[in-house]
């Protein structure tokens, strides 16, 4: 283990001691390698194990060592958790939850299986995927497409509480999981596509009960902002910083929803997400830089008050979401040891700043494709400081309502999507599962009406030009440098979270359905096997019995292949993904399966 990552794990273990800065029981099941505790593997966002017995010198002899079938179709995001023996396996809608006895083969303990209004599958905006429960004090927390937030007893399945989070009715709906942090429960919202107003809301962990809610948009105290102490590269926000930046009320319908992932500092007790795309997907319907869409957020996980704030892409114009993990690590910058937060954002930048006071150090694209802008300014003296330098040609603004925008790379579903990257302490490397994807992208004039899309964009995406002609990547990234060590290509996209082992073995799902190892340090390909459906869901790892297990839900499905999870042929259906992602029907067919991995002994 280096320095950094001992650093880092030190200061959660020491944190640990202290209920009061954590959730004493997500840092102990975390710190145990053994067990696989939160969707992310530890509150840093890294997806780093410690676990070492499989190797690049033996994983090319994995086998299948056991598998489970989850009963339902369409797309399998998120992964297992393994705490104290027990797997906790979840679905898609309807959003069905196993508890398997790892000791017992696989016995199910108990099984979860909610009653949720079907009316709410037609306004999911992007297949009906959920990306998995969380794990606190004896609960199991799952947050259910329509909503409701859901706290069961981790040995019985018991409800012990429930709370609504949102109004289907409104568009309002749930994708995502929750991160338990101290006595809270942090949980967001979906819902971009109709109109929705992003939040994120802390519910007691214990009972459920509201402790406070932060809007992504309007009055400051209705965001929970300090106008005075709440800071953007270095300056305060100030007053109404958000209204100033909208149109009248705008900002009433004005996305910023919050389907993402959560990182958590214990010792600045800071909790960060980002914020998706402003409504409507038509950028004249809203002048201005629609503040605080597409942006990093920090807020004090006691108050919810946000100390930083970074938008990375002001007045989206190509449905940039900003909601991409936020990857929590301690680097050398210029000879100096910094608290960094990496993040792969959906605009093709691979951000780097100082996680406790929102510096910006690096903001480089990490997809040579990427053609929509020319740069992030870095100069702290110039008025573009942070901001995105638009090529002309590529702006849907400036070509114009009723115009098509050719050529824009990336697509709207990003150079990443939600799909999460992994870091390793013992290279310094970030591995990066990409889409390699342009679109064509024609803004019309669109009428808000609760819960109707409120989309107003025809788009049509296609693998980039003059590339490798397939539509994404697995790359390894220096983040203290902004640069790519290692580019893999792939056919289709990477919609798979990777995972990066201590045994110096990278892991990731391709979209046809393979489980794929690579080496860290090379890339080189070291094993491969097909699973029965297309992965998107993320590579896990615990240890049972001495022995290292790796795990991996396959089902094809989320926004890439809503074709196939929804059956839909149109090629501009699913928000354009249809047509660019046609040919998966030829390598690929729906599922829901869990299939576990182990070297033989």
């Amino acid at each position: 283990m280096n320095h950094m990552k001992m650093g880092l794990v030190t200061s959660l273990l020491m944190s640990a001691a202290v209920p009061v800065l954590a959730n004493e029981s997500v840092l102990t099941a975390t710190a145990d390698s053994k067990q696989w505790a939160i969707q992310t593997g530890d509150y840093a966002n890294t997806r780093y194990s410690e676990l070492a017995q499989i190797t690049k010198e033996n994983v090319g002899d994995l086998q299948v060592a056991w598998t489970f079938s989850t009963g339902v179709l369409r797309g399998h995001e998120g992964s297992p958790l393994v705490v104290d023996g027990i797997m906790y396996v979840h679905t898609p809608y309807p959003n069905n939850v196993f508890a398997l006895d790892l000791a017992n083969d696989g016995k199910i303990l108990w099984r979860y299986t909610p009653q949720q209004n079907p009316d709410v599958i037609g306004v999911m905006c992007c297949d009906t995927v959920n990306r998995g429960v969380a794990y606190a004090d004896g609960m199991i927390f799952l947050h259910q497409a329509d909503t409701t937030v859901v706290a069961l007893d981790s040995k019985t399945g018991e409800v012990k509480w429930s709370v609504v989070n949102g109004d289907p009715a409104k568009g309002e709906t749930n994708t995502a999981t929750v991160m338990p942090v101290k006595d809270k429960l942090i949980v967001g919202i979906s819902g971009g596509e109709f109109g929705v107003r992003g939040h994120i809301t802390a519910y007691d962990i214990k009972t459920g009960e509201q402790a406070w809610r932060a809007y992504s948009t309007g009055p400051d105290a209705e965001m929970l902002f300090d106008p005075e102490k709440t800071m953007e590269l270095g300056k305060p926000v100030g007053a109404d910083s958000s209204l100033k930046s909208w149109e009248g009320d705008q900002w009433q319908i004005g996305g910023g929803t919050t389907w993402g992932w959560y990182s958590y500092d214990p010792d600045l007790n800071l909790i960060y997400y980002g914020t998706g795309n402003p409504s409507t997907w038509n950028p004249s319907q809203r002048p201005g830089d629609n503040k605080w869409s597409m942006t990093i957020m920090a807020r004090d996980a006691d108050t919810g008050v946000a100390k930083w704030v970074y938008q990375k892409t002001p007045h989206d114009e190509w449905d940039f979401d900003g909601v991409n993990e936020n990857i929590l690590v301690d680097q050398e910058i210029d000879g100096e040891m910094r608290k960094l937060l990496v993040n792969f954002d959906r605009n093709g930048f691979g951000y780097t700043l100082d996680r406790e006071t929102g510096e910006l150090l690096v903001a480089k694209k990490y997809d040579p494709a990427v053609n929509w802008a020319t740069e992030v300014v870095m100069d702290p003296e110039s008025d573009q400081y942070g901001r995105p330098q638009v090529v002309a040609e590529y702006s849907t603004e400036q070509n114009g309502e009723d115009t098509n925008s050719t050529g824009i790379c990336p697509a709207a579903l990003g150079s990443k999507d939600q799909q999460p990257a992994a870091f390793s302490p013992k290279t310094g490397l970030f591995y990066v599962p990409t889409n390699h994807v342009c679109m064509d992208y024609e803004p019309f004039r669109v009428s808000y009406a609760a819960g109707q899309p409120y989309v107003g964009a025809t788009l049509s995406m296609y693998p980039a030009p003059d590339s490798h002609g397939g539509l994404g990547n697995f790359i390894a990234w220096d983040a203290t440098k902004g640069e790519i060590k290692w580019s893999l290509p792939e056919a289709f996209s990477v919609w798979s979270g990777a995972l990066a082992t201590a045994g110096d073995v990278v892991f990731y799902g391709t979209l046809e359905g393979y489980l794929k190892a690579v080496d860290s340090e090379t890339g080189e390909e070291l094993y491969k096997f097909k699973t029965p459906s297309g992965v998107i869901g993320n590579v896990m790892t615990y240890e049972v019995e001495g022995k290292q297990y790796i795990g991996i839900l396959s089902g094809i499905g989320g926004w890439a292949g809503i074709g196939l999870a929804a059956g839909l042929t149109n090629p501009n259906e699913g928000l354009g993904a249809v047509g660019g992602y046609s040919a998966l029907s030829d390598y690929t067919e729906l599922g829901g399966q869990l299939t576990v991995f182990a070297v033989p002994d």
